[in-house]
């Protein structure tokens, strides 16, 4: 069974390779764990302790003797996650941050459906609809967390049942309690495997188009003007992003409609413009304009 599996897993890492897994103790991360053991690699767990339940600290004990059962060591990183609205966001962002870079994750092929609905009930393009692409810190994607939790059974192990994921106050509970069983139903059968093929295909396409974006001035009004309306939309996205979060697609089309001369200017969030001069678009921030690469520079309007 271990190895039907692994046959399946996309762990990257020559044997031998020393990785660290995201270890909640609950099934999918448990299933990493032997896995990786399984896939020859050196494997080091880290536990986060968002201190969201009393009983949070004794969980975390236990994960570590899961862990141990593996014969994987696992350590305790405790943050803090104040009460108040998105608490699963924010929580998983200090979950984030408490890890090191290039940790591996035990997401399956269900996660990634109740990804693509939950980004698409929020609004989201193709980007949240390609949502955990396949990549080499989600060696799971290919499983499914029935077979996560089977693989704990064959192994005797009795991992962490996370109270929150039946908590129906949370919008992910009921997309994966409620919205696909439905889907199913509807469908006549298993949705999961339909919409993670859609992603596959989504994500080669951004693929592609993130690839012409990259040739395109973002800044030159006039090139954007004549380009295909979906490669002017990833380049001013691109441009725009930088290292932060992608602005929203109405963002997004003030600035086209002032590539293309409707206005010579929009505003942008955090009290940003771009305005147009000479044919160049530029971001202004107060007095300073920021360039294409980010830098910031002076000049006449």
């Amino acid at each position: 069974m271990i190895d039907e599996l692994l046959a399946r897993c996309a762990f990257l890492p020559p044997p031998g390779s020393p990785v660290t897994c995201a270890f909640s103790g609950g099934p999918d991360s448990t299933a990493l764990l032997a896995l990786a053991g399984r896939a020859g690699l050196t494997v080091r767990a880290v536990h986060v302790d968002h201190a969201l339940r009393a009983s949070s600290a004794a969980e975390a004990d236990r994960a570590v003797a899961i862990a141990a059962q593996l014969g994987v060591t696992a350590r305790i990183v405790r943050v803090e996650v104040g009460p108040g609205p998105n608490l699963q966001a924010r929580a998983r962002a200090a979950r984030q941050a408490a890890l090191p870079p290039g940790a591996l994750t035990g997401h399956t092929a269900d996660d990634r459906a109740e990804t693509m609905l939950l980004n698409l009930l929020r609004g989201a393009a193709l980007d949240g609809l390609a949502a955990l692409a396949p990549g080499p810190t989600r060696p799971l994607l290919g499983l499914r967390r029935r077979e996560t939790a089977a693989l704990c059974a064959h192994l005797g192990l009795d991992p962490i049942v996370d109270p929150s994921n039946a908590d129906p106050r949370f919008v992910r509970t009921r997309v994966r309690t409620e919205l696909l069983p439905l889907l199913d139903d509807i469908a006549g059968r298993d949705t999961v495997p339909l919409l993670t093929r859609a992603g596959d295909v989504i994500a080669g396409e951004l693929a592609l188009v993130d690839g012409l974006a990259s040739e395109l001035d973002a800044t030159d009004a006039k090139a954007l003007a004549a380009a295909p309306a979906a490669t002017a939309r990833r380049a001013v996205r691109r441009w725009l992003a930088g290292d932060g979060y992608p602005p929203d697609s109405a963002t997004i089309a003030r600035v086209l409609a002032v590539a293309c001369g409707t206005g010579r200017a929009c505003e942008l969030p955090g009290g940003r413009r771009v305005e147009r001069h000479r044919q160049r678009l530029r971001i202004v921030a107060g007095a300073a304009v920021v360039s294409a690469d980010g830098m910031g520079t002076s000049g006449d309007r």
